[in-house]
């Protein structure tokens, strides 16, 4: 069993500044990453709990330019649809922001839920089948959290067709899309998210999220 001190208050508050300061980053330098990061942030990746040990998690660099295009090609029609679902004021606010770092970014990284796993004989799973997908989020949590420590900048892209993408990546289709991911160092660093900078949400305090039965 580790040692209590091993976790003591200044790491303590070493952790909440590392929640703090995680953002989702849409800017990044055109620098490479050194050799041997993305294999390093799986592996820590790779120690997020999974129901069942069932480690659904399915990893997809995304090297190839053309695949790349054909990934940016899907966002920007699907932004556009998101583009015309607003209106007013939102409309002009949403077309200024940043939604997706994948011109800059030097690393694309694709994150699929394999529910069809045999791993953890389906530990968990009978009910809420939908435990994969809980558990490859949390992967994905652990690895953000893991390039936030190194400096390394991560953007989630979610607007995104995953069926397109599945087809484009030639993924299993039985394979859930769960997230496209942007890795790089950031342009710049912040600890307020960039849509409460840009006017667009404000975050709520914790205590409106509690409820006591």
């Amino acid at each position: 069993m580790p040692d209590s001190t091993m976790f003591d208050s200044a790491f303590q508050a070493r952790l909440r500044d590392l929640l703090v300061w995680r953002r989702d980053v849409r800017r990044f330098r055109p620098d490479s990453l050194p050799e041997g990061a993305l294999e390093r942030l799986i592996e820590l990746a790779c120690l997020a709990p999974s129901v069942g040990l069932s480690q659904p998690w399915r990893f997809v660099e995304v090297a190839g330019p053309a695949r790349r295009k054909a990934v940016r090609e899907n966002f920007e029609a699907c932004n556009a649809a998101a583009l015309s679902a607003q209106s007013g004021e939102r409309a002009q606010l949403y077309a200024r922001l940043k939604l997706a770092g994948l011109d800059e970014a030097p690393l694309h990284l694709a994150v699929f839920a394999d529910r069809g796993t045999r791993q953890g004989h389906g530990l968990g799973r009978r009910t809420m089948p939908e435990m994969a997908e809980y558990s490859t989020v949390t992967a994905i949590h652990t690895l953000w959290l893991a390039a936030r420590a190194e400096g390394i900048g991560l953007g989630w892209v979610s607007i995104l067709e995953p069926a397109r993408i599945t087809a484009i990546l030639d993924i299993p289709t039985e394979w859930r899309f769960i997230g496209y991911l942007c890795l790089g160092y950031p342009q710049a660093e912040d600890d307020t998210p960039a849509l409460e900078r840009a006017d667009w949400e404000r975050r709520r305090a914790a205590s409106d999220f509690l409820l006591r039965r």
